[in-house]
């Protein structure tokens, strides 16, 4: 890397997301053993639940990072654990939206690349939204 580049922002899952989705993975494995009741179909279906819940936290460890910025672009997260380029002059927008729903507030990144979308929560990125957008603006070179 050129000494006189920016560096790379990097935005990942909380490291902690993935354990407590393997523990609530196992909660559930005794939850329907406990209440199997001798029924073979409550301990399936909690098995397959817990199967579920660990793939989703097996892509949080072999794909934390969701989306970094760099000079060229950005790198957001594809499929499982693939990896987008996005050049800067792909990237049509970045807006913060917050949408309140019965006293309830959510708030999204979004990243518009014309044909596609890329949305991130808080979660996914493990940082105040409105902080990772004011990065990004400062990131991406002026048009």
């Amino acid at each position: 890397m050129d000494p006189q580049s920016p560096p790379v922002r990097q935005w990942r899952v909380p490291r902690e997301v993935p354990v407590l989705k393997a523990v609530g993975a196992l909660a559930l494995v005794a939850l329907g053993l406990v209440l199997a009741g001798g029924d073979p179909v409550r301990p399936a279906l909690a098995g397959l639940a817990a199967a579920g819940l660990l793939g989703w936290a097996l892509r949080d460890v072999v794909a934390p990072v969701r989306l970094a910025a760099g000079p060229d672009g950005l790198t957001v997260l594809r499929g499982f654990a693939g990896r987008h380029r996005l050049p800067w002059d792909a990237v049509e927008a970045i807006r913060l939206e917050r949408r309140s729903r019965r006293g309830v507030t959510a708030e999204t990144l979004e990243i518009d690349a014309g044909e596609t979308l890329h949305l991130f929560g808080r979660r996914d990125l493990d940082a105040p939204l409105d902080e990772v957008a004011a990065a990004l603006d400062e990131a991406r070179p002026a048009r």
